[in-house]
């Protein structure tokens, strides 16, 4: 998969200022699943989410079978491929997670940026 981010900056704009993204994956034969409802954050270019409750989430679970799905955020819906990431990006990832959502609870971002949800993170590219 291509590192270079095929956002338009007017999506990169909506879905950065967008409380919550929809997410759904395609399943193996090829149908969208439920549309789960998560926090995203826009890091550079790129746009990322993770799963709070790590791993055994289900619609984490979910984008491990073809890593496509489709979502949508700020007006913006797009089919995308899910780009798994590790590594230094993580540290970025959990800066913008508290810039974004540091209302919330200290529990609840602390949750968010953890080891075990930064496991999950994966980045969205349009397809």
């Amino acid at each position: 998969m291509t590192s270079t981010s095929a956002w338009t900056s007017q999506e990169l704009d909506s879905i950065e200022h967008a409380e919550e993204l929809e997410i759904a994956s395609l399943r193996r034969g090829g149908e969208l699943g439920s549309r789960r409802t998560i926090w995203v954050v826009r890091v550079g270019d790129g746009i990322y989410v993770r799963s709070v409750n790590g791993p055994t989430s289900a619609w984490y679970r979910g984008t491990r079978a073809r890593h496509e799905g489709r979502v949508e955020a700020g007006g913006i819906e797009k089919d995308v491929a899910f780009e798994d990431v590790d590594g230094e990006i993580n540290q970025a990832v959990d800066a913008a997670y508290r810039t974004k959502y540091g209302r919330y609870s200290a529990n609840t971002i602390q949750r968010i940026t953890s080891s075990t949800a930064g496991s999950t993170t994966m980045r969205l590219l349009p397809r």
